[in-house]
């Protein structure tokens, strides 16, 4: 979970110092506080260094959190927000002067910057998830500095991402960035909690394993931040498997971080960067519905990555068009695979276990294509949020 000393003419991560696309993500506890709502002083010190990255040549996309904290202060609500409309109606407040500020922040380093109010269902569809990436990507070339937030003020428990660091992970390969920087008030990732007894701070993390020791907890619900290290940890990992490396730090360390200093937990690509479609399937699409494999079928589709064929298949589950992504499922009950599929539900149960040459000619395409398709691998069941 270590790595060797770097020479003192070389950045300790040279993967992070020479990023020239880089996505940070700012949770609400470094930028607001319960009693006082935003701390202008705090946002000004990170955009002091956002922006001296940006006169450096570097390329910034900023997440950052705190609408709903930022609106408390001014309806006079202390206490995050219970209930969804007032969570809502703070959003509404908060974001306006959260974006403003960050405006007349950046004015000093003479840096525009854009407003991008996502919500999972904006990610989750599949042309939005394009229109997502043509627009920061034109932001950038337009040499404006994109601020993303969820869309708190139209966002139901449905459609929420959960946290801003999931949203920062997909907004990483939506902008096909470089290098991933997730910011809160904790130095990095410990081997167990350092405010409860002694810790050792992670260096790097290179794989799953390499915490199956390690408790992060759960997201937390108190203060003014929604997320913690689990969803950080999740957030990392989503972006290392897409090829992007990430450092999980505090906002107070941001500058040593993007210099490519040893601080804070760095998490190294995982693989290769996939094409948009296989991340978009993996880690972004909302699942229509199911489709039961044999046996056969999941070996076809498992071992051989063939196309999935109505033979192979013995029931389906959902209300699904074509076209939308559906979820493979072993007769044990694992999810084995996603991908798109090219029949309506209400066509499929005439198709069931029938082979291609007896069905009419219409029918005989393949039920979910193999370059339509990311195997998978976990049990069945309601997927975790954030």
């Amino acid at each position: 979970m270590s790595g060797p000393a770097a020479s003192d003419d070389l950045p300790a991560r040279p993967e992070i110092a020479g990023a020239r696309r880089v996505v940070v993500k700012v949770g609400s506890s470094s930028l607001t506080t319960l009693p006082g709502g935003l701390d202008a002083g705090r946002l000004a010190s990170l955009v002091d260094v956002l922006g001296s990255a940006r006169a450096g040549g570097r390329e910034v996309v900023l997440v950052s959190s705190g609408a709903i904290a930022a609106g408390l202060a001014p309806l006079g609500i202390t206490g995050r927000p219970r209930d969804l409309a007032t969570a809502q109606a703070a959003a509404s407040v908060g974001q306006l002067r959260l974006v403003q500020t960050y405006a007349d922040a950046f004015a000093t380093h003479g840096v525009t910057v854009g407003q991008v109010l996502l919500t999972a269902d904006d990610l989750t569809r599949r042309s939005h998830y394009r229109n997502a990436r043509q627009t920061v990507e034109r932001l950038l070339a337009l040499g404006v500095v994109p601020i993303v937030n969820e869309n708190d003020t139209v966002a139901t428990e449905e459609i929420r991402f959960g946290d801003n660091d999931r949203l920062a992970a997909l907004v990483a390969h939506v902008a096909s960035a470089d290098a991933l920087v997730l910011l809160s008030d904790v130095d990095g990732v410990y081997d167990g909690d350092p405010r409860s007894g002694p810790a050792v701070l992670l260096d790097t993390v290179r794989e799953p394993g390499d915490l199956a020791a390690v408790t992060l907890g759960t997201a937390k619900r108190n203060g003014v931040g929604t997320g913690g290290m689990a969803t950080k940890v999740e957030a990392a990992f989503i972006a290392a498997h897409a090829g992007v490396p990430v450092v999980v730090t505090s906002t107070a360390r941001v500058a040593a971080a993007l210099a490519g200093e040893r601080v804070g937990t760095l998490f190294p690509p995982m693989g290769r960067r996939p094409n948009v479609r296989q991340f978009w399937l993996r880690y972004a699409s909302r699942p229509r519905g199911s489709v039961l494999l044999d046996e056969g079928a999941v070996r076809a589709v498992r071992e051989r990555h063939a196309s999935l064929l109505a033979a192979g298949i013995t029931g389906v589950t959902g209300d699904f068009l074509a076209d939308d992504p559906v979820e493979l499922v072993a007769p044990d009950g694992t999810v084995i695979a996603r991908g798109l599929v090219a029949y309506d539900a209400r066509e499929l149960p005439a198709l069931l276990g029938r082979k291609t040459g007896d069905l009419p000619p219409e029918h005989r395409r393949e039920v979910v294509h193999r370059d339509e398709m990311v195997l998978l691998g976990r049990p069945a069941g309601p997927r975790p949020s954030g």
